[in-house]
Parts: structure tokens; sequence; C-alpha cells
């Protein structure tokens, strides 16, 4: 009885350890890997994509709103070295830096503070979150609607090209840098842009057909989202028309490019919003054939933003095909710039492509992969489900014009007739603004300016606290300066007094005013 029980104690203990190396055996077995040389030529291609395609389509952007661009583009080879000044670049090395710096433990809150010291110009969504980071606001939350009325802006997703470029096949660690960069400055949907095109990325290293590289960009953001639901249809609607990317366009423009919720789109042609945006680099990857400048031209020709969208399409096909498949054309001026650093950082192209190899290392060794004496061994992963978040202030109802009779003025108001605007401003304080207005959302709108001071809102009798429309960059923007979502059905008054006081370094007490933009659920 013994030796049987000991003859079964023993079976037991083998078959355990079998088991338990199983797993490990088998994750062994579920690996990829890329030698160096390919690693360098893809991430050379991805960081030339980039360069290449933003001062392709920079001529363009925002020229052609709601309509295809039907203008031949004759692209020179000296328009490379305008990329060193382009912020589709230099705004996402101020996120590697930080990984370059602190480690790839970074945080939202690490990336948010090197983001508030900077100093370049920024728009939208980036200008918020800036604004955001400067009056307290901690990077985990300078993109939330809370603190920012653009987070559904294209911004995070023409700066989250550096992170699918560092997470070659490994989508799931793509999402978790991802996540902690995107929320400096968006949420909801505007994050997802950056996830997907970062997951586009990371799927091209190993995938050579373009739709199944929009495809594992698509899964790597819930399905639930309006950005996947653009996204798919794009995908269906291509393979409908295979031949036809202009009816594609149009299905997409029909059904997707309105209730913008940007307050400088809202109701107008323009439209930055992330994900119509998004459509039109999917398109030009779609409909590209695997050409490079087919690719790029398409991206291009949707309209909108149109150098941020053929710079994403031409990074993700240059990382999928590498830099030695790139024609000549486009890559010959590339050596005279290679050292050249891009405007506010300390990265030149070279640098870029040396600090991604390094970058794309430490991933695969903390995913559980290796590095050999000759390539780069990746973990199969697959993507984690993210939890569906969204901004959905409702439909866009009107603007409502400072000029309209609904708004009522009382103190020293004057109309001021600028080129960067047409407004009601005042410097006095105790002037006061009143509109009703009926709606569940609104957003007040106006302008930022360096002589911008203090006002106090107030909606249906009810003190919503102090904002100013300041601005320490120089510049001056049209932009919402207050907004609120979640007010009951019905009528509502919105009264701006003026303070008549500066904000901080502000060089003035003024406040203009544009307008009111009105959203109803």
């Amino acid at each position: 009885m013994k030796t049987r029980l000991c003859f079964a104690l023993l079976v037991f203990q083998l078959f355990a350890v079998a088991a338990d190396k199983a797993p490990a055996e088998a994750s062994s077995k579920a690996v990829r890997k890329i030698t160096a040389a390919e690693l360098e030529d893809k991430v050379r291609g991805g960081w030339a994509g980039q360069m290449i395609g933003v001062t392709y389509g920079a001529p363009t952007e925002f020229r052609f709103l709601q309509k295809i661009n039907d203008q031949p583009r004759d692209w020179k080879p000296e328009e490379l070295a305008g990329a060193l000044d382009q912020d589709d670049l230099y705004v996402e090395m101020t996120f590697s830096d930080v990984m370059d710096r602190l480690g790839l433990n970074a945080t939202s809150d690490d990336y948010g503070e090197a983001f508030k010291n900077s100093k370049y110009q920024l728009w939208h969504a980036n200008l918020a979150a800036r604004r955001a980071l400067l009056r307290s606001v901690k990077g985990s939350m300078s993109g939330n609607p809370k603190y920012n009325l653009h987070p559904n802006d294209i911004d995070f997703q023409i700066e989250s090209d550096f992170i699918g470029l560092m997470t070659p096949g490994m989508p799931r660690a793509a999402q978790r840098y991802a996540q902690r960069v995107g929320r400096v400055m968006n949420y909801g949907d505007g994050l997802y842009g950056g996830i997907f095109i970062a997951a586009m990325y990371s799927a091209a290293y190993f995938e050579s057909d373009p739709r199944k590289v929009v495809q594992a960009g698509v899964a790597a953001i819930p399905a639930g989202s309006i950005y996947a639901q653009v996204i798919n249809d794009v995908l269906r609607w291509s393979k409908e028309n295979p031949s036809d990317w202009k009816k594609t366009w149009q299905l997409l423009e029909d059904k997707w490019d309105r209730d913008d919720a940007c307050p400088e789109g809202a109701l107008r042609p323009f439209n930055i919003d992330a994900s119509l945006n998004g459509a039109y680099v999917a398109m030009g990857l779609l409909y590209g054939d695997k050409n490079f400048e087919k690719t790029m031209e398409i991206a291009m020709r949707g309209g909108q933003d149109s150098d941020c969208n053929p710079a994403s399409a031409g990074g993700i096909l240059g990382t999928m095909i590498g830099y030695k498949a790139i024609p000549a054309k486009w890559t010959d001026p590339l050596p005279t710039i290679a050292d050249k650093k891009f405007s506010y950082t300390n990265y030149s192209y070279n640098t870029s492509v040396e600090k991604t190899i390094e970058r794309a290392k430490q991933v695969a060794k903390l995913e559980g992969g290796k590095v050999e004496a000759d390539s780069l061994v990746i973990p199969l992963e697959t993507p984690d489900a993210l939890k569906l978040e969204q901004f959905k202030p409702g439909k866009l109802v009107e603007r409502i014009a400072f000029t309209d009779s609904r708004w009522k003025f009382t103190g020293s108001w004057e109309k001021m007739d600028k080129e960067w605007a047409v407004s009601q401003g005042s410097n006095g304080s105790g002037s006061e603004a009143v509109v009703t207005f009926r709606g569940t959302g609104a957003i007040l709108t106006g302008t930022l300016r360096p002589e911008g001071g203090l006002f106090d809102v107030y909606l249906d009798g009810k003190r919503m606290g102090t904002r100013d429309a300041y601005t320490a960059d120089g510049e001056r923007y049209r932009e919402g300066l207050w907004g609120n979502f979640d007010l009951a059905p019905g009528e509502h008054k919105l009264r701006v007094v003026v303070k008549g006081q500066p904000f901080r370094t502000s060089t003035g007490a003024w406040v203009n005013l544009e307008g009111l933009v009105v959203y109803e659920n």
C-alpha cells in the first residue's frame, strides 16, 4: 500500500511539474521575431513617413472643408525640411522625452508637467489642456471634459505615432502607454483616436495587408465607441466600393460630418474631430494599394486636417514597407536634415530613430520578450478590452452670436472687429452680458488674448465660478471660455460679469465674447 501510495505521489508530482511547465513552453512559442536590421528599417520608415506626409499635406491644411481636394499636389524635395517645424512631430517628442528621462513607468501627471512647461504655440485640445495644467489641474484630468472643451478633437491622434513605433507587435503595451499620455489632452473618442493610430503602427511591423492593419487599430478601442463605428463604416464601405474612394468619402460625409462638438467647428464646415479625420487616414491606407504617394494623396484629399492625416497614413505605411521601400523621390532629401533638431526639442530624425529602438527593446522585455544579439523576440499579444467612455454633449441646436437680440449687454462693452476675431469686448468692472437659451448644454465662446482678464459666470442665478480669457503665449485664439452639458431641458439664463481685473501676468482685463453654442440631448 505504501509503495503504491509513493508511486501515485511521484506520478502526481511529475504531472504537476509538466503542467507547470506547459504554459511557459506554450507561451515561449507564442512569439515573433524581428531582426535588428528589419526593426531599424521599419522605425526609419515610420519616422520618415510622418515627416514626408506632414509636408506633403501642409499647404492644404483646413483649406478644404466638407469637400474633396481636387487640386494637384507637386511636392518638392526641399519641402521636407519644413517637418522640423511641424507640431505634429515636435509635440510628441515632449512626451517621448519624458519616457527617456523618467522611464516607461512615467504617469499622466509626469507627462502633464512637461506639457505645462512647453513653450510652443498650441491649439484646441492641446491649448485647453495646457491652460488647465497652468491652472493646477493634474495631467490625468487635463483632457477631461470637466476642464477641456475639446475632448474629441484630433490632438492626441497626431501625437501618438511614437507610441506605436516603440511597441512593435504589442498592441496591449501601445494601449497602456497611449492612455497615460493621451489623458493629458483628450478623453473618449479623442483618446481612442490616439490608441487607434498607435495600434496600427504596432500592427504594421508584422502585417503586410493595410486592411488588416486598420482592423487591428479598431480592435484596440471599444467597439461601442463612436470612433469605432466610424472606422467600421469605412471598412465596410471600402469593401462595397473597392475602386471608388470618393463614394466612401461621400458616405462618410453624409453620416458622420455633423455635430462636431469643438467650439470652433460647431455648426460650421470646419471639423477637427478625431474620428472623422481618423477615417481619412484609414481611407488612405485602404485605397492606397500600398503605394506611398497614393496613400498620402487620398488621406490628404479628404480635406479638413489634411497635413496631419497624410502624416499618420505615411508613417504607418512607412513602418509597414520600411524605409528602403519608400521611393527615393521622398527620402533623398532626408540625409541633409537627419541630424538637425526638431523645433523646441533635443531630438533629430536620427536620434528619434535611435531612442525609439531603445524603447522598443525595453518594452519587449517588459512584455515578456527578449533582446537577442541580432533580433528582438516579441510576445504575441492581443489588445485589452478597454472600458467605454464617451463625450456626447448632444445634438447641436444653434450658435447665438453676440449680435443676436437675445444677448443683453450693460456697462462698457464695445464691438471689436479684428483680424483675429469679431467680438463684443469689455474691460470695465461690473459690465454684464446676459443671454437666454433653450437646451441641455452650452459653450460660451470668445477670445483668449495676452490682455485677457477675469469674469464670473452665473447660470440660472447660480454662480458657476470665475474664469479667465488670458493666454500666456502672446497669441490670440477663438476659444470656448466656459461650458456645461448636463442642464435640465428647458430655458436657461447665462450671465457673464466682467471683473475688470487681469489674470496673473496678463497685460489687461479684457473679456471678449463671440456667442453661445447650444446643445440638446
